[in-house]
């Protein structure tokens, strides 16, 4: 979500992490002390927020969820889901039986996503969250996928009548939930959790789940995301897509309350701090970052990878029902002390190819790992147990995408 990124889905524009030398820089130290002496390099730490990166009014949508009430407090949990680059594509209606959930379009990836997928998967997180939390907090909820076919960007209308409460591990965990770009460890996730999660689909369905563990698949879909990866830095217009969503400095983050963050990337603290001292990278040599990182450590790292199957991955009803079962994955994922990362480049490089009506160059690999007659690739993601845990990415509150 390249990751419905946190909280979304890696793509290029987290390269922007790769401050220049940092990462190759064994004085870590050094620029953790010029901090305290240097006047420029103190400004920069606090502009930056180095010590304490997750205190800025964009992150207050995670502090404050459950304190919202009636109606805007589903809109309150259901914004803290995973969207595409965090690009958080949603704006809510609320009436006084219901919400509706509407696409907002001007936040889409470009050429990224061609065709809205990543979009609508991002919706669906979002449609699962205010669905869980509706139950949790007492309301009936009757779902209606896109019920206006004259209105394509109305997604979902959720109906609302008062019930009983039914809280849930998955509600409980909404607040927990991030996108986790770091390593994890070298443990097997036992194949009762895979399972337990499998379980998930529900009334998801004809949405389904597909794991990959054995070393062959995994290392098959490890190099297929690799070539993807420098597929993407290659093209022009997709790196340029993927860099807009950067936020390098405190004053972005604080301004859009979206997009793709120096604290998201998993890095250690020492490094993510030193990063944050030293000017922006181009745009380029954040792709080789991004790159290096596919495969070092996303692919070395994953434990497992998931898939999110549908028949037709390009109805957009099938893809927010996909996007549920994916949130609902999440934040099981999450309750279990587990990590996950949406890895969509495969996918992100299919749909440029189609857009451009170019032969495939992805698709018949990644058909033959999935192997699974009629069934497609919608979304993937990694799983496993996490070094370290992940951190909160901006969002912007509810009050500000209720309409």
């Amino acid at each position: 979500m390249g990751g419905p990124s946190d909280d979304a889905v890696t793509g290029p524009a987290v390269g922007g992490v790769s401050r220049r030398g940092v990462l190759r820089a064994g004085g870590v130290g050094v620029l953790t002390v010029a901090v305290v002496g240097v006047g420029g390099l103190s400004y920069r730490a606090y502009d930056n927020e180095v010590r304490d990166p997750a205190q800025g009014h964009a992150f207050d949508a995670w502090r404050q969820w459950r304190e919202e009430r009636g109606y805007p407090g589903l809109a309150a949990a259901a914004v803290l889901a995973a969207s595409p680059h965090n690009t958080q594509p949603w704006l809510f209606r609320v009436h006084d039986d219901r919400i509706d959930l509407y696409a907002d379009s001007a936040r889409g990836l470009g050429t990224l996503d061609p065709f809205g997928r990543e979009m609508h998967v991002g919706l669906g997180c979002a449609l699962e969250n205010l669905a869980l939390a509706a139950a949790a907090r007492g309301y009936d909820a009757h779902v209606a996928v896109r019920p206006d076919p004259a209105d394509p960007l109305l997604v979902a209308r959720v109906d609302l009548a008062r019930g009983t409460a039914r809280g849930s591990a998955l509600y409980d965990a909404i607040g927990d939930r991030h996108t986790n770009r770091g390593p994890y460890r070298d443990s097997e996730v036992p194949a009762g959790i895979l399972a337990a999660l499998t379980a998930l689909t529900g009334d998801a369905a004809p949405a389904s789940v597909a794991w990959f563990t054995t070393a062959d698949a995994k290392h098959r879909l490890s190099d297929l995301m690799v070539t993807a990866a420098e597929a993407i830095v290659a093209d022009e217009q997709q790196s340029r897509d993927g860099f807009g969503c950067l936020r390098s400095s405190g004053d972005s983050i604080e301004r859009h309350k979206d997009g793709l963050t120096l604290d998201g990337q998993g890095l250690n603290a020492p490094i993510t701090a030193a990063a944050k001292l030293l000017p922006a990278t181009s745009r380029t040599s954040g792709d080789r970052f991004w790159v290096a990182q596919t495969r070092t450590v996303h692919t070395r790292t994953a434990a497992a990878y998931g898939m999110i199957l549908t028949p037709d991955p390009r109805d957009p009803a099938q893809r927010l029902a996909g996007g549920r079962l994916l949130q609902r994955i999440h934040l099981a994922v999450t309750a279990r002390g587990l990590a996950m990362q949406h890895m969509n480049q495969i996918t992100e490089r299919i749909d440029r190819d189609r857009s451009l009506a170019r032969p495939a160059q992805f698709e018949p690999a990644l058909s033959a790992l999935v192997a699974q007659p009629g069934r497609q690739t919608l979304a993937t993601f990694r799983i496993g147990y996490p070094v370290r845990a992940g951190r909160r990415s901006p969002r912007r509150p509810a009050a500000e995408v209720i309409r």
